[in-house]
């Protein structure tokens, strides 16, 4: 019977790495709104991959050098709150699949569909 102690893994530290983004103090973090979207853990725990999404006004290159600034805070915070044997080291990736969503609604609203009266 295989296990799904990885996925819970995973769920668990995104919930606290969300909670906790929110309390880090660097400007750099704090522009624009920020969500993970998704964590991948490998299957020793030793790394965890954070995928970012960020809306609004954002400069990826200072948002990514604060993520990582700030990712010595966020592991001690991540080992505080879950009882791993090993607290990942974290890699911020930056997610832009909201963005484009967003984008393919734009268009597909912005489309002129005309039904064809005659059958």
């Amino acid at each position: 019977m295989p296990s799904n102690r990885i996925g819970r893994t995973n769920d668990d530290i995104q919930r606290v790495l969300s909670e906790r983004l929110r309390s880090v103090k660097d400007p750099r973090v704090n522009q624009g709104m920020l969500s993970i979207t998704r964590v991948d853990a490998t299957g020793d725990l030793r790394y965890a991959k954070i995928y970012i999404s960020a809306l609004g006004e954002v400069n990826e290159k200072e948002l990514t050098k604060g993520l990582r600034s700030a990712s010595g805070w966020l592991r001690r915070e991540l080992a505080n709150a879950l009882s791993l044997r090993y607290t990942p080291e974290l890699i911020f990736i930056l997610d832009h699949s909201i963005e484009h969503g967003a984008q393919i609604n734009r268009l597909i609203s912005g489309l002129d569909i005309r039904e064809d009266e005659e059958e």
